[in-house]
């Protein structure tokens, strides 16, 4: 890769980067000038056809839109794998860090437990080392709203506990951030750790309720609406996420209030939507872009294990040290994914 003309631009590390949010991010990190390296195993867990979809969109953002040549380069690469990480670190000598790689989904972890220990918990402790062997201005990581649990009193604060988690996911992600914290105490590394809460856009992962809802209502299927739709969720769109992250890794916070260099904030919209409204906006924005040709057919139904019946993130933390608030609505967010959607099935089709 060539050095990058851009004197602010650094060497940035993705993990996870053919991941949903992983790919916005290396794509705003590619236009800001930055050089960028996404690593990914590219797991089956959902279409590879998908991530693959994605690092497509990512070439065609450095050869057209970042105005220098040699900003991006992809490698396959499994975090849990420490000696095939470890090499990355040493050829590439990222100075900030984004760590997004992770086994996702809640439901799954039922299914799949050792897959959480060996991304969520194997995984990260690696690049935790690697930060540790090879000192990074700033590792940023993805936690979850998950950690909250359903004991946490809405809007959720960071100042929670989180000690009382309903799935094996969220336990692993509570287990990232205590760890995260023991490294920071321990060797000095800067990092911080974002509480995401329920995001969604275009590229988004096909396992998640919006998808499934668009693919259902696409084919003429009825939804199932969980605790009888008696779910609030505070859904926070993919940009808004991603400005989050760039804040976070590149600006320094406005106060400092601990000894020890790590810290977590929550990111989410501030403004949970009850599951039904959402469907009704997803149903109009795909209504719009001529792919219904009905309305969709709606069957209620019990909680599921290890979910939550409420997301609510309080973001006053995020605001006050890095100025942050999310800007765009459940209309426009869900408005740009049925856009993108249409696209995507017609690919697809």
């Amino acid at each position: 890769m060539s050095e990058s003309s851009n004197s602010d631009a650094l060497r940035v590390m993705v993990t996870g980067g053919a991941g949903f949010i992983g790919s916005h991010l290396c794509a705003r990190l590619i236009r800001d000038g930055h050089r960028v390296l996404a690593i990914d195993n590219l797991c089956d867990y959902y279409d590879v056809e998908l991530k693959r979809h994605r690092l497509q969109m990512l070439d065609r953002v450095s050869r057209e839109e970042s105005g220098c040549e040699g900003t991006f380069a992809f490698e396959r690469v499994d975090i849990s794998d420490a000696h095939a990480l470890e090499r990355q670190f040493c050829s590439f000598e990222p100075e900030v860090v984004i760590n997004l790689a992770a086994q996702a989904g809640v439901r799954y972890s039922l299914v799949d437990p050792q897959s959480y220990v060996r991304s969520n918990i194997t995984g990260f402790l690696n690049v935790l080392e690697c930060c540790r062997a090879h000192p990074v201005r700033k590792l940023v990581y993805a936690s979850s709203s998950s950690v909250y649990g359903e004991s946490s009193m809405a809007p959720f604060s960071e100042d929670e506990r989180c000690d009382e988690p309903e799935s094996l996911y969220a336990a692993s992600k509570r287990s990232d951030e205590l760890m995260a914290f023991t490294y920071a105490k321990l060797f000095g590394i800067d990092i911080t750790g974002l509480r995401f809460f329920t995001v969604y856009g275009p590229f988004g992962r096909p396992d998640m309720a919006y998808f499934k809802f668009a693919e259902l209502m696409a084919d003429g299927k009825p939804i199932k609406l969980y605790n009888q739709g008696n779910m609030l969720r505070d859904f926070t769109y993919v940009s808004d996420i991603v400005e989050a992250i760039v804040r976070v890794a590149f600006a320094t916070s406005r106060t400092s209030s601990s000894s020890v260099s790590h810290r977590v904030y929550n990111v989410g919209h501030g403004c949970p939507a009850m599951l039904g409204d959402f469907v009704d906006t997803l149903e109009a924005s795909l209504a719009r872009e001529g792919i219904l040709d009905a309305p969709a057919r709606r069957e209620l139904a019990p909680m599921q294990p290890g979910d939550v019946h409420q997301t609510y993130a309080d973001t006053s933390r995020l605001k006050r040290d890095y100025g942050f608030v999310p800007i765009v609505s459940l209309e426009e967010g869900l408005a740009e994914f049925a856009r993108w959607y249409a696209t995507w099935r017609t690919r697809q089709s």
